[in-house]
């Protein structure tokens, strides 16, 4: 059964996170003045203005073919309509919305791409459908209300980049009554998996140096999440959903939250880590779409995001990790996630419980 998305207790949150100086080594840049000299939203919007990001994105085919299907299949909803792509990048949704038979497309892009974005739209003739609005979403004046909102907003671990609150914020805004959203649905998966040869280069290494000891960075290396390809072989529990998102009425304030989870071994292995990934739904389809991003599935430019544990878990088929997901935006820099992993295990080999904390940026 998924678990909606709601709002967890701000004491257990708390909790999980513990005060500043707890989450102090989960942030090594913090004293440097040169990083607090550029916001959030300037490292976000200037990593967007480079070419190589859309190039991985457009070539990453199960995302865009998902996305040009979904709006291109479906012409029957988007004919005659005005439609809104939040964060248009190159443009190549708006395009799509063009061919599907749009009457007018806002694409609205911050980073320097937007110059880019007006050549390629009137390269490919439809500069007199899709219209090029630059600014802030939240800041950019509409001529209309739309019918229909477009937006690739998804990060790692489906919440990194903190883009989704600007599709909610041109939903509350600019979305008419029974206004479609594309995509509407989206639901984040756990499971663990055996990584023991990269878990000893990279995580362990630090314990013995030629011979001088180092851990210091260990405690570093563990609380930043690594976003890589997980593969199907490496899963040793089942995979469990933990949270749904709805686009059509999630809030702000629902992006901190906490969740339980329940891990079972599929198999006796060891547990390394623990992994999260996610699908992505239009079901406003005529035949509903959907694309995953999961180990079992054809990899993806967003990868899988790995949480490494502070233990190596012995367990046999049938026992149990469980726990407690938090995540809540940064507070030096919202676009950046803090994210907590609570888990015991009460198993024949192992006995344990702990609360990891890390930074996923």
């Amino acid at each position: 059964m998924t678990t909606k998305l709601v709002k967890a207790p701000c004491e257990s949150i708390e909790l999980l996170f513990g005060t500043e100086s707890d989450s102090k080594p989960c942030d090594p840049s913090a004293s440097d003045s040169s990083v607090g000299d550029m916001t959030s939203s300037d490292y976000y919007f200037n990593s967007y203005a480079h070419f190589g990001i859309h190039e991985q994105m457009l070539k990453d085919e199960v995302r865009t073919v998902s996305y040009m299907r979904a709006i291109c299949d479906n012409a029957h909803l988007f004919s005659g309509k005005v439609v809104l792509d939040v964060g248009c990048g190159t443009g190549v949704l708006s395009m799509f919305a063009a061919r599907a038979g749009a009457k007018v497309v806002y694409a609205v892009e911050m980073s320097r791409i937007v110059d880019q974005a007006r050549e390629i739209v009137q390269k490919n003739g439809f500069d007199g459908v899709v219209e090029i609005i630059e600014g802030k979403m939240e800041e950019v004046e509409l001529p209309s209300k739309v019918d229909i909102i477009i937006s690739e907003w998804m990060g790692y671990f489906l919440f990194y980049e903190s883009m989704l609150e600007s599709v909610v914020f041109a939903r509350d805004k600019w979305l008419k009554p029974g206004g479609l959203i594309f995509p509407d649905k989206c639901t984040l998966f756990l499971c663990a998996i055996e990584d023991a040869q990269y878990r000893a280069g990279k995580i362990d290494f630090w314990d013995d140096v030629y011979g001088l000891k180092m851990d210091c960075i260990k405690k570093i290396a563990l609380s930043e999440p690594l976003v890589d390809i997980v593969y199907g072989e490496q899963v040793c529990t089942a995979v469990q959903p933990v949270i749904e998102v709805d686009v059509n009425t999630v809030k702000s304030e629902d992006l901190t939250f906490a969740v339980p989870f329940r891990l079972q071994q599929t198999r006796t292995d060891f547990a390394h880590a623990i992994v999260a990934f996610f699908d992505v739904r239009f079901t406003h389809c005529h035949r509903p779409i959907v694309f995953d991003t999961g180990p079992f599935s054809k990899p993806t430019h967003w990868n899988h995001t790995v949480f490494y544990l502070d233990k190596t878990l012995a367990l046999e088929a049938g026992e149990l990790i469980q726990g407690t997901l938090a995540c809540r935006p940064n507070k030096r820099n919202p676009r950046d996630l803090d994210i907590a992993i609570s888990y015991y295990v009460d198993a024949k080999n192992i006995k344990t419980n702990s609360v990891l904390r890390y930074w996923l940026r």
